[in-house]
């Protein structure tokens, strides 16, 4: 009896450890998968601005317009979706593709030059793999290197 339970715990053990790893890696291929959305979204709001001389206003009727076409729909608010345009603009030379070539975006530093946010200097991989709300908040707080360094 005491060979089946040591057995029957290896078991559970092995399944358990299973399903999360599976758990894991799933949540991470959805969140490459939104990260990259929300890039691509960026660049084609960018391209029609750039391209047809949309201005600013384009953004919330676009939110408007996705809440009222798709309603269950969630992370299209117009802040959101600036958000997207933002990002596109930092990283303005990722890749569609979810390739290994190294990415050499640059971070807004302001009117007189540009310096790359550290995470920019990480393959376009790891890129993908950084949840949103991490990219939101070093677009927010990272503006240039000399912010992020010891005095």
């Amino acid at each position: 009896m005491r060979k089946w339970s040591e057995g029957f715990g290896a078991l559970l053990g092995e399944i358990k450890a299973r399903i999360q790893s599976g758990q894991t890696r799933a949540l991470v291929a959805v969140n490459r998968e939104l990260v990259h959305l929300y890039w691509d979204i960026g660049r084609i709001i960018q391209r029609r601005q750039k391209g047809e001389g949309w201005g600013a206003a384009v953004i919330p009727r676009l939110s408007r317009a996705l809440h009222n076409e798709l309603p269950e729909l969630k992370g299209f608010s117009e802040r959101n979706i600036k958000q997207m345009l933002a990002f596109h603009r930092e990283y303005p030379s990722l890749q569609a593709s979810l390739g290994e070539q190294p990415a050499r975006p640059a971070a807004r530093t302001g009117k007189v030059s540009k310096v790359p946010l550290p995470v920019a200097l990480l393959p376009e991989s790891l890129m993908w793999s950084i949840p949103w709300a991490h990219h939101i908040t070093l677009m927010e707080k990272v503006k240039d290197l000399s912010s992020t360094s010891s005095p």
